[in-house]
Formats: C-alpha cells, sequence, structure tokens
C-alpha cells in the first residue's frame, strides 16, 4: 500500500469513527429525554428483535425498530429489546460466503451493540449450544439438513430464505460449504430457540416486533411467538426515502387493505404524477441504493434489429435470492422455472423479440448474484437464440422505453409489472407481487391458464389490457407511497459513507410523541390498539 493509499484509508476510518461518536452521542441523549420524560412503564412489554440489518453502525432498519420503540416508551409501554451477544455460531451479514469457515465478524457488532442500546431495557442473546446436536448435523445431507427438525420446530426450513441469500442463490448446491454453513445456522437457531422460548414465558409480551421476519432469527421468534398466539408485527424498508413499512402479515409480502371505494382525488393524481415522472427517468432510491446511476434510450442497432420482427415482448427478471422470492413461487417453483417457460415460447414463435432484462440489482457491488439471469441465459444457450435480445444488469437502457414499444410485457413479481400497468400496457404476471393483491395486472390461477394466456397474447391482435388493471395500479401505488410507507425523515439522514447506513438528526424528544409524528402515531396505534399502520390522508 503507497502512501497515498494508505492516507485515503486512515481518512476514511477517522470519517467512520467521527460518525460512530455522533451516533452514539445522539442516541445516549435520546435515551436519557425517554427515560426521563417517559410514563410509568405498565402492563405487559413488547419486544423488538433485530440481529440481520447490520453489523456496526445504524442501518435503516436498526434504526426504524429503535424509533418505534422509543414512541412506545413515552407512552408508558415497557420496551424489551433483544440483542444478539454472540449468539450465532453463522448470521445472515456476519457471514463470509467466499470464506465459510470464517466466524462473524461479533467484537464489532457487540460493540455497536452497546452504544445503539444504550440506556434500553435488553436482554442479551448468547450462545447455548445443544448437547449432541452438531454430531447429529454432521452426518446429514443438504436435503436432509434443510428438512430437519429440531423439538417439533422447522428450523431448516425457516433457515433456507437466510442461506439463500447469504449465497446469492436459490437453488443451492450440496458441498461441504453448503452444508457447513447449514449446520452451523440449525445449532445457532435451536441454542436462540430456548432462550426465546424461555424469554416469552418469563414476560408474556403483548406484542413482537421483528424486522423482515424472513430472515432465520428473527423468523424463529416469529413462529415461536405466533404459537403462542402471540401479535407479531414485521417491518421492512418501503419504497419512499427514508420510509418503514409496518405489518401485522409478512412485510417481503407487502400487504395493505385498500377500500373498494377508495378514489383518488384531482390533488392525489397530482401527486402521484409527480413521483411517476421522476420514476420514468430512473430517479428513485430503495433502502438507500441507486438502482439507476444512469438510463439510457434504445439505440439505433437495437431499433434496427427489432425492425425484423413482427412484435416485442420485454421480459423482467428479479434477484432470485430476495426474501420476497418465497412468496411469489405459487405457479412456478421459481423464477428460472418461468424462465425456462419463457425460452420454450421464444421457440415457439420466432416473429417475436423477447428481451430478457436482468435486474439491476444483479451484479450490486458486493451483493453479486451466485445465480444469475446471465448465467442463465448461458448455461441454456438463450444468447444464440435470433429472437432474444438479453440486456445484463449493467446496461441502463430505459425499461420504460420498452414498454411503450411492446406487445405487452411479462413479469415475474417485479415493479416494473405494476409501472407497465401504470402506463397502459398490458402486463403477464408469473409470480404472486405485491400488486396481485388487488386486479392490477393478468395473473393466471395455475400453470396451465398461465401458458394458455401467453399463447393468447402472443397471437391475439391489438391487446387492450382491462381498464382497471391501470385504474387498480394506481390506486395501489398511492397506498404504496403516501398511506403505508412511514417517513421517517424528521429523525435520519443518510450517513454520508455507506449505502444503506443512516445517522440520527439532532431532534427534540416531543418529535417521537404519536401528535407530533404521522409514522409512529401509525407504528403505536398499530402495535397497540390493532391499527393497520397507515398514515392518516
Amino acid at each position: 500500500m503507497g502512501f497515498k493509499d494508505f492516507l485515503a484509508t486512515f481518512r476514511r476510518k477517522a470519517a467512520h469513527q467521527r460518525l460512530i461518536a455522533q451516533n452514539a452521542s445522539q442516541l445516549a441523549r435520546l435515551a436519557g429525554q425517554v427515560r426521563a420524560r417517559a410514563r410509568r412503564a405498565e402492563g405487559q412489554p413488547v419486544l423488538f428483535f433485530n440481529a440481520s440489518t447490520r453489523i456496526e453502525d445504524l442501518s435503516l432498519n436498526a434504526a426504524f425498530s429503535l424509533l418505534a420503540g422509543s414512541a412506545l416508551e413515552l407512552q408508558g409501554v415497557p420496551v424489551v429489546y433483544l440483542v444478539c451477544q454472540r449468539a450465532m455460531s453463522r448470521c445472515v451479514l456476519g457471514t463470509n460466503p467466499n470464506d465459510p469457515h470464517a466466524s462473524p465478524p461479533c467484537r464489532r457488532c457487540t460493540s455497536s451493540s452497546r452504544w445503539i442500546y444504550r440506556g434500553k431495557r435488553v436482554e442479551a442473546l448468547t450462545a447455548q449450544p445443544q448437547p449432541g446436536l452438531q454430531q447429529e448435523l454432521s452426518a446429514l445431507s443438504l436435503e436432509e439438513l434443510s428438512a430437519f427438525t429440531f423439538n417439533g420446530l422447522p428450523l431448516g426450513e425457516l433457515i433456507l430464505p437466510s442461506l439463500r441469500w447469504i449465497l446469492r442463490r436459490h437453488h443451492l448446491e450440496d458441498n461441504p460449504a453448503t452444508r457447513l454453513l447449514l449446520r452451523h445456522s440449525i445449532a445457532s437457531a435451536a441454542s436462540l430457540a430456548g432462550q426465546f422460548n424461555l424469554l416469552l414465558e418469563r414476560y408474556s409480551p403483548r406484542a413482537v416486533v421483528v424486522f423482515n421476519g424472513m430472515t432465520y432469527p428473527e423468523a424463529l421468534l416469529k413462529h415461536l411467538a405466533r404459537a403462542r398466539g402471540l401479535p407479531v408485527f414485521t417491518h421492512e424498508v418501503a419504497l419512499q426515502p427514508y420510509t418503514a413499512f409496518f405489518t401485522s402479515g409478512e412485510a417481503t409480502a407487502y400487504p395493505i387493505r385498500i377500500p373498494a371505494d377508495f378514489e383518488l382525488t384531482e390533488a392525489q393524481n397530482e401527486r402521484l404524477d409527480a413521483y411517476l415522472s421522476e420514476r420514468f427517468q430512473g430517479n428513485f432510491t430503495m433502502a438507500g441504493v441507486q438502482f439507476w446511476p444512469e438510463m439510457r434510450s434504445l439505440d439505433a442497432a437495437f431499433l434496427k434489429k427489432a425492425e425484423r420482427f413482427k412484435q416485442i415482448v420485454p421480459v423482467f427478471s428479479n434477484v432470485i435470492f430476495d426474501t420476497s422470492q418465497a412468496h411469489a413461487n405459487v405457479l412456478f417453483e421459481t423464477m428460472f422455472a418461468w424462465l425456462d417457460e419463457v425460452i420454450a415460447l421464444v421457440k415457439a414463435y420466432p416473429d417475436t423479440l423477447f428481451v430478457l432484462r436482468a435486474h439491476p440489482d444483479e451484479e450490486r457491488p458486493g451483493k453479486e448474484a451466485r445465480e444469475s439471469v446471465a448465467g442463465w441465459v448461458a448455461a441454456n444457450g438463450a444468447d444464440r437464440l435470433p429472437n432474444l435480445h438479453f440486456v445484463p444488469s449493467t446496461e441502463y437502457i430505459s425499461s420504460y422505453e420498452l414498454i411503450q414499444r411492446s406487445k405487452f410485457v411479462m413479469v415475474y413479481n417485479s415493479t416494473i409489472g405494476l409501472e407497465a400497468s401504470l402506463m397502459g400496457a398490458a402486463v403477464l404476471c408469473a409470480g404472486r407481487a405485491r400488486y396481485t393483491q388487488i386486479p392490477t395486472v393478468i395473473f393466471p390461477e395455475s400453470l396451465d391458464a398461465y401458458r394458455r394466456e401467453a399463447r393468447r397474447l402472443l397471437t391475439a391482435g391489438q391487446i387492450t389490457p382491462p381498464p382497471e388493471h391501470r385504474h387498480n395500479a394506481r390506486r395501489f401505488l398511492y397506498y404504496q407511497l403516501y398511506r403505508s410507507s412511514l417517513p421517517f425523515d424528521a429523525f435520519l439522514e443518510t450517513e454520508g459513507l455507506r449505502r444503506g447506513y443512516v445517522r440520527l438528526k439532532r431532534f427534540d424528544w416531543r418529535a417521537l410523541l404519536p401528535e407530533n409524528s404521522p409514522a409512529l402515531r401509525a407504528i403505536v396505534n398499530g402495535i397497540l390498539k390493532d391499527g393497520d399502520f397507515l398514515l392518516e390522508e
């Protein structure tokens, strides 16, 4: 390392330490204010658990749960934070997929937990190995580990979404590295299960709040709490910057109850149109990530190629390891099974140009998919088919221009399906998506029905989608953006060094009172009064 590199590294570390100190100071000040002003705590507590969103510093979801808990404390509700203290030999964020033998960076994580939860009521989760379990697991195949149960708990099943996320693939390879990670995760989950059961027994909480609900330590607590009949709420990053989505259902499925008689007013339509104008130019972020650094028009070479075909059908894929995929796989076993169906259509309809687009998150630095659409294309020789044009995730052409030129649009469960409906296109959806809760796209009820619908659309003349699709798409998106996305921008701002991490703004404790924060009012009412976690209009 040269002197300039050394100096740059030194400055980054110094800046990072300053940010940690600032956040720690703000959190300590806030915790003191909440303690001093909170009503006398009474009744059963609310348990918060969030172990899968950070190693160090403050992530968006870690901040959401911390601020929500502080708002409850001010209402006189006891709040207990369950905090991992080296409890897992392999955890979701701390596992190195390139070195499965490496232990998680527990020292950094526990150090961060100390300043994040300073002044809070904490229950530490520690490693409590189950006698003989590791030896039992060591003889099992990947298939047996995936279906492993412990004291009646489906630990293998609960862990699979996390392992797929860690390894950035859906189809797990039966090799020593994968089995090692699964054994460690199962043993850690078994250790946590005993502690969770003791805490649920001791506190008999009025509610449990967990991040995501699919990552394995949180999924396990959710499973155990619901088995006792306790209310469980999950949360995730929502669509707008610095917004959260809380629900009594599965946050990764994004359930929203939209009244049948809800219609957008003129002002609401104008608000939505302003958002879409930016979105269609690629000007948006999700969880602090800017997916589109640029957006280019379709080039002359593509347009010349398209002229040789009767019609264009864009095909939009997803990231295979995303935790939302577990909800999507209802017609097809996986997204790749759907792509196998698509390639059969490509071969059967040579007069149609199918444009297969990889999701922009597939090659995100540090999160690159190991089972990718690009790999599927190469393995199946799809790039050699004359009527299939593959657009890799790093090629930033405008999806919206593609939609405007399309006969109809094929999606799995990507948000682009909703946007295509908003643009007036017919959309054939292959996976359950957030927006299939109401009629916004064509979502057949069975695999056979899907195949019939695909062939009907490919052979039909001009296609006019049902008018209610576009109408419902606007209703759904408005609710998603402005009713269910709970804003925390009054409390948080970007860290500035790393994507997805935030720091606390300086604000007075009174900002956390429900009467002063629409977001926290929705969360407090949702947890304590069986509310719908929606912002008041």
